[in-house]
Parts: C-alpha cells; sequence; structure tokens
C-alpha cells in the first residue's frame, strides 16, 4: 500500500468530512474512506473525533452516499487511464 499524505478527494458536510484514499495493492488501485466529525472542546478549540452521535446518522449517510460516488468517479478515471497506457 502507499502512504498518500493527501486524500484523493474530500466531502464535507459540516460538521462530517469524508476522506478518500487511493492505495495501491499489486499495482492495482483500490480506495478507502475514513469519516471525522468536527466540534469544538471545553474551550472553544476544534477537534475531531471518529465517533458520531444518533444525531449525527443521517448527514453521516449523506456524506457517505457522496463519498461513493466520488470513489466510482475514482475509479473509472482509473479504468480510462488504464485504456489509454495499452
Amino acid at each position: 500500500m502507499s502512504n498518500n499524505s493527501k486524500p484523493a478527494a474530500k466531502i464535507t458536510m459540516f460538521p462530517i468530512t469524508a476522506a478518500v484514499w487511493r492505495n495501491e495493492k499489486d499495482g492495482r488501485p483500490f480506495y478507502s474512506v475514513s469519516f471525522q466529525r468536527a466540534y469544538k472542546d471545553g474551550d472553544g478549540n476544534r477537534q475531531y473525533t471518529d465517533s458520531f452521535g444518533a444525531g449525527d446518522l443521517l448527514l453521516l449517510a449523506k456524506v457517505a452516499d457522496l463519498a461513493h460516488s466520488e470513489v466510482e468517479k475514482l475509479r473509472g478515471a482509473d479504468r480510462a487511464s488504464q485504456e489509454s497506457d495499452e
């Protein structure tokens, strides 16, 4: 797996963000997605967590749907690139 420092894409519907990560195994790309929720701590500093409350779930589902669409778009671009290389 490659260790990319930047995600291939980000989808945000505040306070939830999905990061789409491109990796490779055996020369073939694959994608994974991580989710986080922003919040402010008691001192007013922005913090992030990967824990979601019941009130976050509908928005999390919407962000996940958009992340799925983005992954499919990236896969399509990978396939097109492979075809043009052949």
